[in-house]
């Protein structure tokens, strides 16, 4: 089996799908693997790391499409896609219910396409979970730019002119990059306090040191999956007037609600700015779909109110060492999970690919895209 790594194509992407030291492992077990020349420079990983690692570089992208399976972190643009050879597999973020003209040149092409993003979350999984190691890199890389634009220190200082008192952060979702925001935050010194609709995570976010905000009537809310599916209006004024009195006192917000397949949920809105310090910071995590800021714009930084918006895209790029590192581990152990160096072993019935199976033999196989996309289009 030959794996191909294509350079991503994406405006601003610094990630590549596999580094040198995952490279060594999968070359040792018997894979060949061609990295398209300069894929992983924006990571700091030259062609000659690569090399060393037992890699051959590419003399053309042509050489790397030739491949029997493509490897990326973003979705293929329609272009890479069209230049993918009949019957190839490819492993990517894909979002396939974002891309329903992915979608049809996967079918066309019979493309047998996997998602990094649509891996299940189950105790077997976790080393495949992409979704969870690049939001722990985005919660942290929150945390810096928020530090960076704040006009004050995070934490406690006591000096001969005076106390300076410490920052307070408010949380907005207490997921994996919400905890990790958490205990960065902590870790700067700042006062933290956290919302979130779920009551079972109050226990993780106090072990990092964050004080939960405690709605009442959180008990009511009916939890699915590590998801809330059913919450009550009266529930939702009632957290709506907690965080208002919240966040008036907040230096710094950090939103992180994300819902997949939907717009996400506006928490912040245009009055609660308003009523904000100035000098105050916003980072919206869920920028990329739609935002959970009113006022957020994608891929900008603004100021309104007196208020810093973030609504800078990809923050896991932002890291590409780190981010690249363990999406490169999330990725190699889905494909070992799939394949041998003889060629992929599936079983469409089996938990994992069926979760991360979107497109084979010319179908769209993947219930979840299949549902979305029957809603929006009138693809099949």
């Amino acid at each position: 089996m030959k794996i191909g790594v294509l350079k991503e194509s994406k405006l601003l992407e610094n990630r590549v799908a596999l580094t040198p030291d995952i490279v060594n492992q999968l070359v040792k077990k018997g894979f060949n693997i061609l990295i398209e020349s300069g894929a992983g420079e924006r990571s700091f990983f030259p062609d000659e790391s690569y090399e060393l690692a037992g890699a051959k570089i590419a003399a053309s992208v042509k050489e790397v499409y030739d491949c029997d399976v493509l490897l990326k972190v973003d979705a293929p643009s329609v272009e890479e896609a069209g230049q993918m050879k009949e019957g190839t597999a490819c492993i990517s973020m894909l979002h396939a219910y974002l891309r329903p003209e992915l979608i049809e040149i996967f079918i066309a092409r019979k493309i047998t396409a996997f998602s990094m993003d649509a891996v299940p979350r189950i105790s077997r999984a976790q080393k495949m979970d992409a979704l969870s190691s690049q939001a722990n890199i985005a919660g942290y890389k929150a945390v810096i730019l928020a530090a960076d634009a704040l006009g004050k220190v995070f934490p406690l200082m006591m000096t001969a002119a005076g106390t300076v008192k410490p920052a307070k952060v408010l949380i907005f979702g207490a997921g994996v990059a919400g905890l990790q925001a958490i205990a960065t935050a902590k870790r700067l010194g700042a006062v933290v306090e956290v919302s979130d609709v779920r009551p079972e995570t109050k226990e993780q976010v106090e072990s990092l040191g964050g004080r939960f905000l405690t709605v009442e009537g959180a008990g009511d809310v009916k939890i699915q999956g590590g998801y809330a599916r059913e919450v009550s209006q009266e529930f939702l004024q009632k957290q709506k007037e907690l965080i208002q009195s919240k966040i008036k006192e907040a230096d710094i917000v950090i939103t992180t609600a994300l819902v997949m397949g939907r717009k996400s949920p506006i928490l912040v809105t245009e009055e609660m700015v308003k009523s904000m310090k100035s000098g105050s910071v916003i980072v919206d995590l869920a920028v990329e779909s739609g935002g959970n800021c009113e006022l957020s714009q994608y891929n900008k930084t603004i100021v309104k109110y007196g208020v810093t918006i973030i609504g800078e895209a990809d923050l896991p790029s932002r890291v590409p060492v780190n981010a690249s590192q363990l999406y490169a581990a999330n990725i190699s152990t889905l494909l070992l999970h799939l394949a041998t160096p003889e060629g992929f072993n599936l079983h469409l019935e089996e938990e994992i690919t069926k979760g991360t199976l979107i497109t084979h033999q010319g179908e769209l196989v993947h219930e979840f895209t299949k549902s979305v996309l029957e809603k929006n289009s009138n693809l099949v």
